[in-house]
């Protein structure tokens, strides 16, 4: 079995998004952390979205419609406490433990995206699961249970 460390973020884990050969995964991890929402721009014509979260599965496709979803995902200014990125043949995988505060009060979310790119390098398809996202409590009670 194999185990694996996520690898502690930094402010140089996700480059600027305007810098030279930025893709569009920097691009929405940036967006991510803004609270400002996910660019429309980033995705290519029919993009889908396929997301798993607790207790339901939904979808989206086009660009209009996923940057609606995660807006209400990523409304708050947000930090990386963890983020792992891997190549794929055809895109990226990423994996990330986001947090925030929401309303006063300290959140965090685990999830894993598998982007697809196109051949222009925008964002055909994210197939993403989410672990949840947990207040302060359920953050401590979970800390007590380790």
């Amino acid at each position: 079995m194999t185990t694996r460390t996520p690898t502690p973020a930094t402010s140089a884990t996700v480059p600027d998004p305007t810098a030279d050969g930025a893709t569009v995964v920097d691009t929405f991890l940036h967006a991510v952390t803004s609270g400002t929402g996910i660019p429309v721009e980033i995705y290519a014509p029919g993009a889908t979205l396929d997301a798993t979260v607790p207790g339901w599965r939904l979808s989206a496709e086009g660009g209009d419609a996923i940057a609606a979803q995660y807006r209400s995902w990523f409304a708050d200014p947000a930090a990386f406490e963890e983020l792992e990125r891997s190549p794929l043949p055809d895109g990226e995988a990423v994996v990330y433990l986001l947090t925030w505060t929401e309303e006063g009060v300290p959140h965090a979310g685990h999830h894993c995206h598998l982007f697809r790119l196109d051949d222009d390098g925008l964002i055909a398809s994210d197939t993403v699961f989410c672990g949840g996202r947990w207040s302060a409590t359920l953050l401590a009670e979970m800390g007590a249970a380790s």
